[in-house]
C-alpha cells in the first residue's frame, strides 16, 4: 500500500486556510466600497433604461402622427377649411384616424403663455385649427406629399407635419444620454474591479508570509485564490446588499419626484417589473467580478512571489 500523498494530507481545509489570512470583514474600506459602486450603478442604469422606455414610448405613440393645421385668419374661412380637411382625410383608406382638437383644448394649452385675456379675444390672435391624423403605417415623404397635394386644393390654408419630425432632436439628445449612462455603467464596472485588485495585491503584500507557509504546506494556487476569493466575495455580498438598498431607496424617490410632473412624455419612462428585476441582479454581477477579478488578481501576482 502506498502511503498518502503530502500534498493531500499537509494541504489546508477551505475553511481552515481561510482563518489563517487575517480578514476584518466590513472593519477595513472594502465593503463600502463596494456599496458606493452598487449604489451609483443602479441609478445609473435605472436612469438608461427610463430613457430607453421613453424613447420608445415616445417612438411608439408619434409613429404614424401627422398634425394638421388651419392657418387663416378669417374664423369663418377657418371653420370651413377645417371641416373640408376633416372630410377629406376621413376619406382615404391610409388614414386610420382623424381627430379635430376643441378649441377650448387649445385655448386651454396656450393660456399659461397668452393668458386667459389673449385667449379669449379671437380678434387679437387668431389661433389656428388644429387637426391630429393618425395613419395605418409608418409617416413617409411620399405619404405626406400625397396627403398635403390632396388638401391643397380644398384647404389651401392647410399645413401638414409629421409629428416625429418635431421629437427628432429630443429623441436624439436621449440616445446620447443612453450611451451616457451605459458608458458611465462600464466606468464603475472598471472602477470596482480596480478596488478590487488593489484590495487583494493589499491582502497578498500584508499576508505573504503566510501564504509561503500554506504553500510549503501543500497548499495550490488554486487553493490559495480560493480563500481571497471567498473573503472578496463576502465582502462583495455585503457592500452590493447595501448598495442596492441605497440605490433602489434613491431611484424610487426620484421616481416620484417625476412623477409628480404630471407630464405624459415624463410618465414613459417608468420602470418596469423587467426593469427592476435587472436592477436588482446588478449586486450579482458586482459579486462575480469581484470575485473574478480577486482570482485573476491573486494567481498572477502567486506565479511571481512563488
Amino acid at each position: 500500500m502506498t502511503a498518502p500523498s503530502p500534498i493531500r494530507r499537509n494541504a489546508p481545509r477551505f475553511g481552515s486556510a481561510d482563518r489563517l489570512v487575517p480578514h476584518a470583514r466590513l472593519a477595513g474600506p472594502m465593503p463600502w466600497v463596494i456599496a458606493i459602486m452598487i449604489a451609483l450603478t443602479v441609478i445609473a442604469a435605472s436612469a438608461g433604461l427610463a430613457l430607453r422606455n421613453l424613447s420608445a414610448n415616445a417612438a411608439a405613440e408619434i409613429a404614424g402622427g401627422l398634425t394638421v393645421q388651419i392657418v387663416e385668419g378669417a374664423p369663418a374661412e377657418r371653420e370651413r377649411q377645417a371641416e373640408v380637411a376633416v372630410a377629406l382625410l376621413s376619406n382615404r383608406e391610409e388614414v386610420a384616424e382623424v381627430r379635430r382638437v376643441p378649441d377650448a383644448e387649445l385655448d386651454a394649452l396656450l393660456e399659461p403663455w397668452l393668458g386667459q385675456q389673449g385667449v379669449a379675444e379671437e380678434d387679437a390672435i387668431p389661433i389656428p385649427a388644429l387637426i391630429d391624423v393618425r395613419l395605418a403605417g409608418p409617416v413617409t415623404p411620399r405619404r405626406l406629399e400625397e396627403l398635403r397635394a390632396s388638401l391643397a386644393a380644398s384647404a389651401p390654408a392647410a399645413r401638414l407635419d409629421a409629428q416625429a419630425r418635431w421629437l427628432e432632436p429630443v429623441l436624439g439628445a436621449v440616445a446620447s444620454l443612453e450611451w451616457l449612462a451605459a458608458g458611465l455603467i462600464v466606468l464603475l464596472a472598471a472602477t470596482s474591479a480596480a478596488a478590487v485588485w488593489l484590495a487583494a495585491r493589499s491582502a497578498l503584500g500584508s499576508n505573504r508570509e503566510t501564504i509561503e507557509i500554506i504553500h510549503l504546506l501543500g497548499g495550490t494556487d488554486a487553493q490559495i485564490a480560493r480563500i481571497f476569493q471567498r473573503s472578496i466575495g463576502l465582502d462583495a455580498a455585503l457592500g452590493g446588499i447595501v448598495g442596492l438598498a441605497l440605490g433602489g431607496a434613491a431611484v424610487w424617490l426620484l421616481g416620484r419626484q417625476f412623477a409628480g410632473l404630471g407630464s405624459g412624455m415624463v410618465a414613459g419612462g417608468g420602470l418596469g417589473p423587467v426593469d427592476w428585476a435587472l436592477l436588482a441582479a446588478i449586486p450579482v454581477a458586482g459579486v462575480l467580478l469581484a470575485i473574478l477579478t480577486a482570482r485573476l488578481t491573486v494567481l498572477a501576482a502567486l506565479r511571481r512571489i512563488l
